[in-house]
């Protein structure tokens, strides 16, 4: 049926429909981001940088947009130690339950996040983190880490295990093996997992909303609270801002799993 040139016509169509609907929404807010008014209408009436300007200028966007890329790098980097370390003990070891283990550690993945925030904000004003920025990375970690469980493990899959019996015959220690053959062999696995972990933390709001003190607004909370109280064009700059790091994100996430499967193909 795929080589039907009437079928290929018709999946080709149906696959423009589908992305057209659902671009449209994004693309509608990145044309009025242009808007020189305040006015929001399609099609704007003429073209103005004035928006971004705020965005770039504004104290409030400036510190949300600071708060988001600090939490947002400090989650990346802890999310990609820890689940570095679970897939490769995950992939390596042998013990039973490792199945359910797996399981448990991609919870956050199908949970809703307005339990695992609830959660969170009772848990962690009891440990006294809640509405402090270290509460706020623990919390996107928790939620970050499947991410980069899974990747990794994905990754793990083609790893040869005979690297390790090697370095070891040849004395290696077993810290010196991960890191000069094991992590080497799986880096793609580990920056794919770490993309998607600053994405994850960039683009958390729920977390956020429960656990950032009054200190720690974040980008997507301050975009929540430009719409409660004066709803203007700059919250659609920031739209459009976080829509082309997404893009970038999967973009750069696209290139690391084509490179890997390069990698390993004969």
């Amino acid at each position: 049926m795929r080589d039907h040139p009437l079928a290929r016509r018709l999946l080709r169509g149906t696959t423009a429909l589908v992305l057209a609907f659902l671009m449209a929404p994004m693309l509608a807010v990145v044309v009025l981001s242009f808007s020189p008014t305040e006015l929001m209408v399609l099609p704007p009436r003429g073209v103005s940088l004035r928006w971004y300007e705020d965005f770039l200028t504004a104290g409030r966007w400036v510190l949300a947009t600071r708060n988001s890329f600090v939490v947002a790098i400090a989650t990346t980097l802890l999310a990609t130690v820890l689940g570095t370390a679970a897939a490769i003990g995950l992939q390596l070891g042998r013990f039973r339950g490792k199945a359910l283990l797996v399981t448990l550690l991609t919870l956050p993945l199908v949970t809703p996040y307005i339990v695992t925030a609830a959660s969170m904000y009772f848990a962690y004003s009891l440990a006294g983190l809640a509405g402090s920025l270290a509460g706020l990375v623990l919390g996107h970690t928790v939620v970050a880490v499947p991410f980069v469980l899974m990747a990794v493990l994905a990754t793990l899959q083609t790893f040869d295990a005979n690297l390790l019996r090697a370095a070891a015959s040849l004395g290696a220690p077993p810290w010196a093996a991960i890191l000069r053959v094991v992590v080497p062999n799986i880096w793609p696995g580990i920056a794919a997992g770490a993309v998607f972990a600053f994405a994850t933390s960039l683009d958390e709001f729920v977390i956020t909303l429960f656990l950032a003190g009054p200190g720690q607004f974040t980008l997507p909370r301050q975009m929540y609270a430009s719409v409660r109280e004066f709803l203007t064009p700059t919250i659609l700059a920031a739209a459009t801002l976080l829509f082309l790091c997404s893009l970038i994100f999967l973009l750069a996430s696209e290139a690391l799993r084509l490179r890997s499967t390069r990698k390993t193909q004969p």
